[in-house]
């Protein structure tokens, strides 16, 4: 059966390798895989006893308006209600919008090195892909987004704030004065995707939550994925103007997010402590990385995240392929254009301890 050639051309989303996997064709009995940007605090208590609750009830359909996690949702982020949905991942909710807002053959508009999502979703929807070059120190060249703009008039504009798999981020001021300097393009949605909010310490960062009262052709999207430890129960969050929502609601599956799901997600919003070490814990590991990676003379992009990209100054796929022996999963982002970085997850003090000896190792090779 004959299918288009943006099908035929796509190319998938690719996972880091399984644990399992690994385990399976190396013969190792240990693996440490900091290559997926997990939580490596675990699950909070509280999302399992929740879960464990609403596991009595998972022969009923779940609430399709996900109505308490709206609210509690919207009381955690300071916003109202009216401005809030979600889906199945934030990787659902990027694909709906360009569903919503695209016509096959329309344009989108983006980074080289962003969120390679966006990618994959425009071109599976037929919708072409304008990318700009990053800075020379990997963050978005926010001057090449405009110009791209003026030249391809892009429904959406796709903007990861900070971005994965570089870390790195915008300030407040150069982003508000984007979305202010595109207010009058009315056909054009800038979609600012904030996976990692909760991991941004730099003072100067923005919260793009703040312009959603002044901007109707704005939407942000927030993730369980990270901070809330929820990555297997697949939850997003889009917060826009009631008529983005109203839009996006038409289109989503009526039950895209499961009861269990909505139940650990409001046990995870209740539970402060966790949020809190698991801040601390990715904060600390940063911190470790990078006084390791300077005394073994690796270069690394300051993170915003909870990863950190570095280079090995050479093929990183193959460095990846030896980490692996020694049961470490890392991920090369050479699908990114990056031939010699590879990204780096923060794990427990452990994991971080064995990846930097692991990486100390194959490096003196």
């Amino acid at each position: 059966m004959k299918v288009s050639s943006s099908i035929e051309n796509l190319v998938p989303y690719k996972p880091g390798k399984p644990i399992e996997e690994t385990k399976r064709e190396l013969g190792l009995s240990e693996v440490t895989k900091l290559a997926s940007n997990e939580n490596a605090l675990g699950v909070s208590q509280k999302v399992v006893e929740a879960i464990s609750q609403a596991a009595h009830e998972i022969h009923r359909y779940p609430d399709p308006s996900c109505h308490k996690l709206t609210h509690k949702v919207a009381s955690h982020y300071n916003m109202s209600a009216k401005k809030l949905a979600f889906g199945n991942g934030s990787n659902e909710v990027i694909d709906l919008l360009i569903r919503i807002f695209c016509e096959p053959d329309d344009n989108i508009v983006t980074s080289k090195a962003a969120f390679v999502a966006y990618k994959v979703c425009a071109t599976a929807a037929r919708v072409h892909v304008k990318e700009a070059p990053m800075t020379e120190d990997l963050r978005f060249d926010l001057e090449k987004i405009k110009q791209l703009c003026e030249e391809h008039k892009p429904k959406i504009v796709f903007i990861a704030n900070p971005n994965n798999p570089t870390g790195t981020y915008l300030t407040k001021t150069e982003l508000f004065e984007f979305v202010e300097s595109q207010k009058n393009k009315t056909d054009q949605l800038i979609v600012i995707d904030e996976a990692y909010f909760e991991f941004v310490r730099a003072e100067d960062a923005p919260n793009a939550l703040e312009l959603l009262d002044s901007y109707q052709n704005v939407a942000v999207i927030r993730t369980f994925s990270k901070v809330f430890g929820l990555a297997g129960l697949r939850l997003g969050a889009l917060f826009a103007h009631e008529k983005i929502l109203d839009y996006y609601n038409r289109v989503r599956n009526p039950f895209n997010v499961n009861s269990l799901s909505q139940a650990g997600a409001l046990a995870a919003l209740d539970d402060k402590d966790y949020l809190k070490a698991s801040q601390d814990m990715v904060w600390s590991g940063l911190d470790y990385f990078y006084k390791e990676l300077q005394d073994m003379g690796v270069a690394y992009w300051p993170s915003q995240a909870n990863f950190v990209l570095i280079d090995v100054k050479k093929n990183a796929v193959s460095v990846y392929e030896e980490l692996l022996k020694l049961g470490i999963i890392l991920r090369p982002v050479n699908n990114y254009g990056f031939e010699s970085l590879l990204r780096l997850s923060v794990g427990t003090h452990d994991e971080n301890q064995k990846a930097i000896q692991a990486l100390k190792t194959v490096l003196k090779k």
